[in-house]
C-alpha cells in the first residue's frame, strides 16, 4: 500500500498492527473518542496551553484542524466558546466524530468543515487559536498564516503546537519514511524553521516564543514533565564533556546549555511549537 488509502482508513490500519497499542493512545487515536478526549482534556500538555492561552471568561476560540475533536472538546469544557474547523467529515477522525463528541458531552462546539487557507469567518472575529499539528499540513503555509491573522482580534494570540521541522529535503525524506502512516495516505509534512518564522512575520505576527524539542510539554508528549525535567538535567551534565555537572544546580547555565543543544538539533520532523501575537 503507498499513499492510496483515507486519513481514516490509515489509522484503522494502524489500531489494528499487533503491538501499537500504546502509540495508539498516545496519538489519541483509540474509540471512543470521548476517552480519548478526556485522557487529552486532563493531560499536562492541555494544562500548559490553558496556562498560556490565559482565562477563557467565555472567549471565542479557533481550534484550527482540529482532527477528531479531543482539544475542541478540552476548550470547550474550560468554558471556551469554540469553533473547530476539520475539512474531513469523518466520524472516528475528523468533523463527524468532532459533532458526536459535542452532542455526547453537551457542549456548544461549532463544526465547521474547511481547510485553513480559506477561513469562512468574518475578520478580527477570534480571541484566539488554537492550532495542534496543523501547520506543518497546509498546502500553502503563507497563504494559511495569514488567514489565521485576518480572523484574530488585535492583541489575541495563536498557538501552535507539535509542528514537525525539517531544514532539508534530507531531513524530510528521512521524516516521511520513518513516519508510521505517510507511506498510507501521503499526508505528511514538515517545513523548515526558517519557513515558519518566515511565515509569521511575513503576516504581521509576533512571535512570542518558539520552543524546540525539549523546551516546552507541549513538544516533549508522551513523556511527562517530570521527565523532561530529567532530559534537562542530563543535557547541562553532559555538557562541556560532561564539567556541566559542577554548574548543571544553575537554571542559568541549563537554560543556556538546553538553548545550544536546540540549535544543535538536525533530528528530521523533530517537533516546534510557537506562541505567537496579533499586534
Amino acid at each position: 500500500m503507498t499513499n492510496t488509502l483515507s486519513w481514516e482508513d490509515a489509522v484503522r490500519w494502524y489500531r489494528e498492527q499487533p503491538g501499537n497499542e500504546a502509540a495508539v493512545r498516545d496519538n489519541y487515536f483509540d474509540l471512543p473518542v470521548r476517552q480519548a478526549a478526556e485522557r487529552f482534556a486532563g493531560s499536562e500538555e492541555f494544562a500548559e496551553v490553558l496556562r498560556l492561552l490565559g482565562p477563557s471568561k467565555g472567549r471565542k476560540i479557533l481550534d484550527l484542524g482540529a482532527g477528531n475533536g479531543i482539544a475542541s472538546y478540552a476548550l470547550a469544557q474550560n468554558g471556551w466558546v469554540v469553533t473547530a474547523l476539520e475539512p474531513d467529515e469523518s466520524e472516528e477522525v475528523g468533523a463527524g466524530a468532532i459533532r458526536l463528541l459535542a452532542k455526547e458531552a453537551a457542549l456548544p462546539i461549532n463544526v465547521v468543515p474547511e481547510f485553513g487557507e480559506r477561513l469562512p469567518f468574518a475578520d478580527d472575529c477570534f480571541d484566539a487559536i488554537h492550532a495542534r499539528q496543523v501547520l506543518h499540513h497546509a498546502s500553502n503555509l503563507e497563504t494559511m498564516v495569514a488567514e489565521l491573522r485576518r480572523v484574530l482580534r488585535p492583541g489575541a494570540w495563536l498557538l501552535n503546537t507539535r509542528e514537525h521541522v525539517a531544514d532539508t529535503e534530507a531531513q524530510l525524506n528521512a521524516f516521511r519514511q520513518e513516519h508510521p502512516l505517510h507511506h498510507l495516505y501521503g499526508g505528511e509534512n514538515a517545513y523548515p524553521l526558517a519557513r515558519y518564522l518566515n511565515a509569521f512575520a511575513a503576516a504581521g505576527l509576533n512571535v512570542v516564543k518558539a520552543w524546540g524539542p525539549l523546551q516546552s510539554i507541549l513538544n516533549f508528549f508522551p513523556g511527562s514533565e517530570s521527565e523532561r525535567q530529567r532530559a534537562l538535567r542530563q543535557v547541562a551534565n553532559h555538557s562541556y564533556f560532561r564539567l556541566g555537572r559542577l554548574l548543571s544546580w544553575s537554571p542559568h547555565f541549563r537554560q543556556v546549555q538546553v538553548e545550544r543543544h536546540t540549535r544543535a538539533d538536525q533530528g528530521p520532523g523533530r517537533l516546534y511549537s510557537f506562541l505567537i501575537q496579533k499586534p
